[in-house]
């Protein structure tokens, strides 16, 4: 047992009217003594789940990003001082709803906008379908590129989804404990705002689900000196906006911490509100996903031109957000996204077979 941690622990697990938040500085440790096991299975379990009900502060966060910061590869800056855009899901998946980001992300690449997506396998506790999987039926297989070879694709492509476990390994000690605690600690919110990009000026774009969360994110960035960044209260957790009703999104617009402002996007303003698409199985999503890829038909139309429309303006590419919406439909009508898919994929093969 480590009496260090245990003082750490008590911190935090003293109950409701009683409890501390850690330092930076602590919590950083915290979170390096259980990812090498300095604490035992007994006081990781503990701290995870009290930290989970007393609820992380944005100083808590800031100091676990430290942590996985030095314990991570990152890719380098893009020599031409492009800014990036990092796309943060859920780790954990889909189940309910159809993931839009793969789309969104290809729609980005052809705009020209820098892209980088991160996640691993499917994790509990929901077991949904992970970003490496839709890339895999895709034909860009991520996940067997070596850490050199994806700071190489990138580098020349602008665009990549990384593979937490490669860059991140430590990440991946901690993932029994989700499954025996039936619950998201509060790791589940870093890998939100984790970035596998080494210039902290990077656009991070995450998604969240209870309203907290965003207050402790913000909180998290300006702890950690205010980095670009827009956060999403989307599809299960995710930046895919609905088009079942508005989204609410909160971005901050200039370089003060405390300035920050709030779109509502509503899809029903632009003829394009609806169901937001159902998750039926991997195997029919992966047909329509296919389809729309193509300029044909697909359930994901809608969705995918309401996501692309938005994210186009979001970004900086079109003049507002109409526009953006024109774009969007004009390159799913026509295929363009498949043209960008092939590119990617041709890039991608050739890699792995040097």
């Amino acid at each position: 047992m480590s009496t260090e941690f245990r003082e750490l622990l008590k911190k935090v697990g003293s109950g409701k009217h009683t409890s501390k938040s850690l330092t930076r500085a602590e919590a950083a440790i915290a979170l390096d003594m259980m990812l090498d096991g300095t604490a035992t299975p007994a006081q990781i379990g503990a701290f995870l789940i009290s930290q989970r009900i007393k609820r992380p502060t944005g100083v808590e966060l800031a100091g676990m990003l430290d942590t996985y910061d030095r314990r991570s590869q990152k890719l380098d800056p893009l020599p031409d001082g492009e800014k990036v855009f990092i796309l943060g899901i859920p780790y954990d998946g889909r189940t309910k709803t159809a993931p839009i980001a793969p789309i969104t992300a290809l729609i980005l690449k052809t705009a020209g906008v820098p892209v980088l997506l991160h996640g691993g396998d499917r994790l509990p506790t929901k077991y949904g379908l992970p970003l490496g999987e839709i890339w895999q039926a895709l034909g860009l297989d991520f996940k067997a590129l070596s850490f050199a070879q994806l700071q190489s694709y990138f580098q020349r492509t602008h665009f990549a989804c990384c593979y937490t476990p490669t860059l991140l390994p430590a990440s991946q000690t901690l993932i029994p404990y989700r499954e025996e605690l039936g619950k998201r600690p509060s790791l589940a919110t870093l890998e939100l705002v984790w970035s596998p990009y080494g210039d902290r000026q990077a656009h991070t774009i995450a998604g969240y689900v209870h309203p907290p969360t965003e207050a402790i994110i913000r909180d998290t960035f300006t702890e950690r000196g205010n980095p670009p960044y827009t956060l999403i209260k989307g599809l299960e957790g995710s930046g895919d906006l609905r088009i079942s009703q508005t989204t609410i999104v909160v971005t901050n617009q200039t370089e003060s911490a405390d300035e920050f402002v709030y779109l509502k996007p509503n899809p029903y303003d632009y003829g394009l509100g609806g169901e937001d698409i159902h998750l039926e199985s991997p195997d029919q999503y992966y047909k329509d996903l296919a389809a729309l890829l193509q300029g044909q038909p697909s359930p994901l139309t809608d969705s995918a031109v309401w996501n692309g429309g938005f994210y186009l303006w979001h970004c900086g590419k079109v003049k507002d957000l109409q526009s953006g919406l024109d774009l969007a439909q004009t390159w799913l009508k026509t295929g363009k996204l498949q043209e960008t898919l092939m590119a990617l994929k041709a890039d991608l093969g050739a890699k792995i077979a040097s």
